[in-house]
């Protein structure tokens, strides 16, 4: 698994910490100086093999890894997720001719779409539709679902398959800040961070 959209590396030292790479207590340090665990994905902690959010190399790694596993004959999968703004890096679009080419089926790449990048909408700086007919014409398996259903998304990874020759996507539909009323859809969230009151609020309607 590569989190190409590195700055969301939170959820991935979370996991890597459940997973026992290493102390649960170290993720109190996140983001704080002289702390591993950057904003950015750092390759200086157990378990991460690339440092990410460099937007718009993942999924050229993970072409190399799955390729490497086809000549190889090895049957892992790799898997790798994408935000759609980091689509705008035209090594991205490289990469999916790559993939198509040599027909890696074990490659699975999953895209964040909630429509939002840095400064503005996807549609307002660099419109990406039609995107799934863009993915569909380098010949991948497409599918398209609600990326907040956990059940919709057990149900589409149960249903990938290596039988098919084609390398797979999976489109997920998004609402950036989802659960929290003053920040879903807000293009302000992408850099700031709740504050004081903010922060209680957040939580609140989280744990609700």
């Amino acid at each position: 698994f590569i989190l190409s959209k590195g700055h969301a590396g939170a959820s991935l030292y979370a996991t890597l910490a459940y997973c026992g790479f290493f102390d649960k207590k170290l993720l109190l340090k996140h983001y704080q100086n002289g702390s591993k665990m950057s904003g950015h994905v750092s390759h200086k902690l157990p378990g991460v093999e690339l440092s990410t959010g460099s937007l718009g190399h993942g999924l050229g790694v993970g072409c190399g890894f799955a390729y490497a596993a086809k000549l190889r004959g090895q049957s892992q999968r790799v898997y790798v997720l994408l935000s759609d703004g980091e689509l705008n890096e035209g090594s991205n679009w490289e990469a999916l001719q790559f993939a198509s080419h040599h027909k890696l089926n074990n490659l699975t790449v999953i895209v964040d779409y909630n429509k939002i990048q840095s400064l503005d909408t996807t549609k307002n700086t660099l419109n990406l539709e039609p995107l799934l007919d863009k993915f569909k014409s380098h010949n991948f398996l497409t599918y398209e679902i609600d990326g907040h259903s956990l059940i919709d998304l057990i149900k589409c990874f149960q249903d990938l398959s290596d039988s098919f020759e084609s390398p797979k996507i999976v489109l997920c539909h998004t609402v950036k800040g989802k659960g929290v009323s003053f920040m879903e859809n807000s293009i302000l969230w992408h850099y700031r961070s709740p504050q004081g009151q903010e922060f209680n609020d957040a939580i609140t309607e989280l744990e609700k």
